[in-house]
């Protein structure tokens, strides 16, 4: 094993500190105050961000208006909506913030996009700015300055798009900011891109390919290719626009020239996001429910049934619903998540409750996340006691007795819910700005009260986008927010 360095980047010393969740956790002794018992919970999770922000794109390049139903609604979706507006694309809500009308408009320049934390915001929307007739610019948050873009914007200006970046305009080659000047139009043809820190830069230049004169003849370069399903992905989603797609050759994509079809569609669960709720089924005992799960996807979360089987639970899909039936044990498990890295900081958290070591490997490209997450995912187990060295590729994880402390974020959506989890576990975990969440799953803690069937939640009917239920009763949180207390079998 290589040893990495195990200490993410911290927040600024003069910045204050965000505020902190107790998250809430389980008393698996009983007792006064606690619940006997364990899961029973059925939980809806909002749409695909994947999902949802490629269909944005290419809703905004159709040939005629279109409707995304059940479309997410959070940061990341809400900065592609306020970019494409930006751009001159039309995007009003229908009868539920959920249900999105997008009318198409040829692509204005003089805008700015704000692309936030949002990867598939600063990684697709260039190549829509490129088909602008003059200038469109990009910066995003600091964490966002820091993530590569290299290839994306080495891709355009090789198709003959000019692209401004590095010293002029305060940042670094490569990286946000950057300005693109289109002209009205994209020649296409070939491009290589070194897609080995992303899958994004595959997506992004496919997605407004179509579009392009000549097409795209797209080869990746480089010696790895992460989360490929995330491109198997993009490819359904051109293809079920009426784009032809040629995958056949590894590593090559070739997309014809030709239009996008307006539709009206439904948008799949965020299969990713009921990663941290059916984990709970095995943390805790128990059963948890997820609606909506379809029976083939491009989604790599569609890899969890297997992954908590082989961690101690089971799994069951019948009529559109995943089970997942854990208790209380946890078994360590050694894979490659090459192509779901996305689910690689939950499995990790639930690597740290299990009764034998684990070792994730392929999943090198996240030191380019929203933080750098094998970094921050070794420091925060490493500060509740725990054991997570890094590897040149992933994570090794040695199981120890945990305790209670502040579970930092670093601003990253999945370590926030990693630290959820832990928290059902280890008493006395706070999660440092549990809001992040935010970014892809908004009122995260509520769904996450409510599977509990904390006091002041709605367990049995629907409430919100959850229900939930836990045998007995639960401990009353106190005015301050302490953690809500319920019991395990």
């Amino acid at each position: 094993m290589t040893d990495m360095p195990s200490t993410a980047t911290e927040p600024a010393h003069d910045d204050p500190r965000p505020p902190v969740w107790e998250a809430p956790s389980v008393s698996r002794a009983g007792g006064a105050g606690s619940v006997r018992g364990g899961l029973d919970a059925i939980v809806e999770v909002p749409g695909s961000k994947s999902l949802t922000n490629r269909l944005l794109v290419l809703a905004a390049l159709a040939d005629g208006p279109g409707v995304l139903r059940g479309a997410l609604r959070s940061r990341d979706a809400d900065l592609m909506i306020a970019g494409l507006r930006s751009m001159g694309t039309t995007v009003t809500e229908g009868d539920v913030p959920s249900t999105l009308h997008v009318t198409p408009a040829p692509v204005s320049g003089g805008a700015t996009v704000d692309c936030g934390l949002a990867g598939t915001v600063m990684r697709f929307l260039p190549p829509v700015a490129a088909l602008a007739s003059g200038p469109v610019r990009f910066d995003g948050d600091a964490g966002a300055r820091v993530r590569p873009m290299g290839p994306v914007l080495d891709g355009l200006r090789s198709l003959g798009v000019r692209v401004d970046d590095g010293a002029p305009l305060g940042g670094e080659p490569g990286h946000l900011p950057f300005t693109v000047v289109g002209h009205g139009s994209v020649r296409g043809g070939a491009v290589d891109v070194d897609a080995s820190a992303s899958s994004q830069f595959v997506s992004g230049l496919l997605l407004a390919a179509a579009r392009f004169d000549q097409g795209l003849v797209l080869r990746h370069t480089g010696r790895t290719l992460p989360s490929l399903p995330h491109i198997e992905m993009t490819v359904a989603v051109l293809r079920d626009a009426g784009v032809a797609v040629d995958d056949s050759r590894d590593a090559i994509w070739q997309v014809a020239p030709g239009p996008i079809a307006a539709r009206d569609l439904q948008v799949e669960p965020d299969l990713s996001n009921a990663a941290p709720f059916l984990a709970a089924a095995l943390i805790v005992g128990g059963r948890v429910s997820v609606t909506g799960w379809p029976t083939s996807t491009t989604q790599p979360g569609a890899l969890l049934p297997d992954l908590l089987t082989r961690m101690g639970g089971a799994a069951e899909l019948r009529d559109g619903v995943l089970t997942v039936t854990g208790s209380g044990e946890i078994h360590g498990i050694d894979v490659d998540l090459r192509a779901a890295g996305e689910l690689a900081p939950n499995i990790a958290a639930l690597a740290a409750l299990a009764g034998s070591p684990s070792r994730l490997r392929g999943i090198a490209h996240l030191r380019g996340h929203e933080t750098d997450r094998l970094a921050a995912l070794a420091t925060e187990i490493t500060r509740l006691g725990g054991r997570c060295e890094q590897t040149s590729d992933g994570l090794v994880i040695t199981p120890r007795p945990l305790h209670g402390a502040v579970f930092r974020t670093y601003h990253d959506h999945r370590m926030a819910t990693s630290g959820a989890m832990l928290g059902l576990r280890v008493p006395g975990v706070q999660v440092e700005d549990v809001a992040t969440t935010a970014k892809t799953l908004p009122g995260f803690t509520g769904l996450w009260d409510r599977m509990l069937g904390l006091p002041g939640t709605t367990a049995g009917t629907t409430a919100g986008t959850t229900t939930g239920t836990a045998a007995g009763t639960a401990a009353d949180r106190d005015s301050c927010g302490a953690a809500a207390t319920v019991g395990a079998p």
